[in-house]
């Protein structure tokens, strides 16, 4: 191949060689805008992920607070279930004890034993007399342990009716409470369902970009491979021309020294003044003649 071959070849290679670099810097721009944004897309999920997690979190405390109030209203349940039942108890008691509740109230009843009682302690009786009151006062007493009976029983079921509403009273906030929290659960649960979808799309979107930044990658990866390959093509060719030209140098340079040479010597015949290059042209030719 001829210089002016090299030469052209060189030209034509160095013109591909800017317009591959220029390709390479683009897809080296490129990859890296698909990289800054699949970093901030990845940035989002991670926020988006964290926010996920907590509304987990908290969904859960909540949950596990429906769990304690369902507890304690099952047990309030079976807490009013029991005075329920000691209610019923207490009026089937008193249901039996008034068939035999005495004819006379109670304080009447009271009033006779003191009286009986006073009368025993103060008057002297006869034994018969004396017998006769005792068997009185014990069915005195009989029938006043009955008006207690039943007043008590009274009394316990009133007790048992009171403990039962504000045990109702109880359960129903209880209820509400439980509701309320289930229902806020419900909705933070919705929240982080939509965050999870979110971070899903998020996720997508980044592998995306992750591709199109890879593929952008390995084009300029591909241009740098192009360049190297046409510095390599031409390296020998430069080599080639640098040495053609050193090689015309030193032709050109040779002849050049030859035509001073020429002159100088035609001056030396003619008389004339040698110039210093001609000058020491001869003398090295001197020296040369002599060696």
């Amino acid at each position: 191949m001829s210089k002016q071959k090299k030469l052209q070849k060189i030209q034509e290679l160095t013109q591909k060689l800017s317009e591959l670099k220029e390709q390479r810097n683009r897809f080296d721009a490129e990859a890296r805008e698909w990289a800054e944004k699949r970093n901030r897309i990845n940035e989002q999920f991670k926020d988006i992920r964290a926010e996920a997690t907590e509304l987990k979190n908290e969904r859960n405390k909540l949950n596990e607070r429906v769990r304690e109030l369902k507890q304690l209203r099952e047990k309030t349940r079976a807490e009013i279930r029991d005075k329920l039942g000691g209610t019923r108890e207490s009026k089937q008691k008193i249901e039996a004890l008034t068939d035999r509740k005495p004819s006379k109230s109670l304080q009447t009843l009271q009033k006779e034993l003191e009286t009986i009682e006073w009368k025993i302690q103060t008057t002297s009786l006869s034994l018969p007399e004396e017998k006769e009151l005792v068997e009185k006062v014990k069915r005195l007493e009989i029938q006043l342990r009955v008006h207690k009976r039943l007043r008590q029983l009274k009394q316990d079921m009133l007790e048992l009716q009171a403990e039962a509403r504000a045990l109702e009273t109880k359960n129903k906030r209880c209820h509400e409470k439980l509701t309320e929290t289930a229902q806020k659960s419900q909705e933070i649960h919705e929240k982080m369902l939509n965050k999870v979808d979110e971070a899903r799309e998020l996720k997508v979107e980044a592998d995306s970009l992750h591709q199109s930044f890879i593929q952008a990658r390995e084009r300029a990866k591909a241009a740098d491979g192009e360049v190297i390959a046409i510095l390599d093509e031409m390296k020998p060719l430069r080599e080639a021309v640098r040495m053609e030209e050193e090689k015309e140098k030193r032709k050109n340079e040779e002849a050049l020294r030859k035509k001073l040479e020429k002159q100088a010597r035609e001056k030396l015949k003619r008389g004339q003044k040698l110039t210093w290059e001609e000058f020491q042209i001869l003398a090295e030719k001197g020296i040369r003649t002599q060696d």
